[in-house]
């Protein structure tokens, strides 16, 4: 098969790139760096250098492709000039034009837990938009993947460790976060654009169930703070938190809302309802050899 992956070398999209050139297909990846193209080549694909942002581009990349791979980029959430609304919009429309205009017949969109709400989700709620705008387009077989909070996600809370010796958040503790790997995403993705589909579906993925409690002392095992300890503290305290390393306030705003819906259910609720009937082979002790070399290199 001919595939087309959005994400340049990102946490999902190289391995899924590797795995899938490993199985054989023609893989394209798309980067805005022209200097990741030696290290794509390496993995055995082919480089398509341009941006997300023109529809022209991704429209051109697109033709005679058997399938795509499309994701919003990361944005800088320290910048004060970003609208990530209207960014995160754009980027969604523009993979809607471009997949019509190219004929591709089947599309993985990587959206969030959560995407099911169309109000009080923070910075996610563009991906039910998102969705929406892409359930419109006929004649393609879509699935929404769906995934939870990505393990990676708990290097933002190093600094805290470091300084103040806990994880502070306005969700977990004793509430269930379901965890994710990006290797975990990047297979089922794969599983995705490699098998036939009729219309559209939503596929959940998450790597393992674990309250903030149970985080906490994961983590601390493997950074030698066998006491780490999570703790709740109020949206407010939160807000002032982010906005104190300089996050765009905004921005804080969309993420406080965010993880105070992931703790008061709303967020989860259609995940506990639909969730995967396998979970992720990568677990949060795996993941914390990653995170205990990140924590001592700083």
């Amino acid at each position: 098969m001919k595939i087309i992956i959005t994400g340049s070398l990102g946490n999902i999209s190289k391995p899924l790139a590797t795995a899938l050139v490993q199985k054989g297909h023609d893989i394209t990846v798309i980067t805005s760096d022209a200097e990741k193209q030696i290290a794509i080549e390496a993995l055995g694909a082919k480089a398509a250098i341009g941006s997300v942002e023109e529809v022209a581009f991704l429209t051109s990349t697109f033709t005679d492709a058997d399938a795509v791979y499309c994701m919003i980029p990361r944005a800088n959430y320290f910048d004060p000039n970003l609208d990530l609304d209207a960014f995160t919009r754009k980027i969604g429309n523009n993979y809607a034009e471009a997949i019509s205009k190219s004929g591709v017949k089947r599309v993985a969109f990587l959206s969030s837990i959560g995407a099911h709400l169309k109000e009080n989700s923070g910075i996610i709620q563009r991906y039910n938009e998102i969705e929406a705008v892409l359930n419109q387009l006929q004649d393609v077989s879509i699935t929404f993947m769906r995934p939870t909070s990505f393990y990676y996600n708990l290097l933002a809370y190093i600094p805290m460790i470091k300084n103040a010796g806990i994880i502070a958040a306005n969700y977990g503790a004793d509430q269930t976060i379901p965890w994710v790997s990006p290797n975990d995403i990047a297979e089922a993705i794969s599983e995705e654009l490699t098998t036939p589909l009729d219309g559209k579906k939503v596929r959940y993925v998450a790597s393992e169930e674990l309250t903030g409690d149970e985080t906490a002392r994961t983590l601390g095992e493997a950074i030698g703070i066998t006491d780490l300890k999570w703790k709740l503290v109020s949206d407010q305290e939160t807000l002032d938190s982010l906005v104190s390393i300089g996050m765009q306030p905004k921005i804080a705003q969309g993420l406080v809302e965010m993880y105070a819906a992931l703790y008061n259910g709303s967020l989860g609720e259609d995940y506990y309802n639909n969730r995967p009937a396998v979970m992720g082979k990568v677990k949060l002790a795996d993941y914390a050899k990653e995170f205990a070399a990140i924590y001592n290199q700083n």
